[in-house]
């Protein structure tokens, strides 16, 4: 499946740092980029440094007909590991718009997350268990930032559910955690000094 390249998920990000100036503004992309690549790559805990994420995170998740709140860091990182455990973590963005001011970044696009078919079983999806899924919507994302440019929570939101889409992947599209880890580690770059 040529289409989805693991690699190519934050082109929108990167796209919009060769275009801005604000050191306030790259340093947060910077940080929202590596925040992205590291949640891919399954190395979710780094998400949790000091100079990146606020000691009590908080975020909002009305996305596939359910709507959460994940209140404080153990809530957040239980998902995270959630994910990494079914590698759900594996996710794609196509068409990704975003724009990025001084205490928050703004994304819509479509996502389309790897999902094991017996998840999707489970939520009474008609799919073969034994399978894995990309499962695609629309999402709003607004993700906050505090002054010192530390992520505060996520707000995403699925838009249209009547776009929600259940992609079947052949056995040699699924990626584990270990592949996407491997192919991400060259893009994963160490955030510079703070320059605010």
């Amino acid at each position: 499946m040529t289409r989805f390249d693991i690699t190519r998920t934050n082109i929108a990000v990167e796209r919009l740092l060769e275009s801005t100036e604000n050191p306030r503004h790259r340093w947060m992309l910077q940080a929202y980029n590596r925040h992205r690549y590291l949640e891919m790559a399954g190395r979710w805990k780094e998400i949790f440094a000091p100079e990146m994420t606020v000691d009590h995170p908080v975020y909002h998740f009305n996305v596939f007909g359910i709507c959460t709140v994940l209140d404080g860091a153990e809530a957040v990182q239980a998902v995270y590991d959630e994910w990494s455990r079914t590698a759900q973590c594996i996710f794609y963005a196509e068409d990704e718009k975003l724009a990025v001011g001084d205490n928050m970044i703004v994304s819509t696009a479509t996502i389309y997350q790897q999902t094991p078919g017996a998840l999707l079983a489970e939520a009474g999806a008609p799919v073969d268990p034994e399978a894995h899924y990309l499962v695609g919507n629309v999402e709003h994302m607004i993700w906050p930032y505090d002054d010192e440019g530390r992520l505060i929570g996520e707000d995403v939101w699925e838009i249209d559910e009547s776009k929600r889409q259940v992609i079947p992947l052949e056995s040699r599209e699924v990626l584990t955690v270990e592949m996407s880890a491997r192919l991400l580690e060259p893009l994963i770059k160490p955030l510079p000094a703070r320059p605010f």
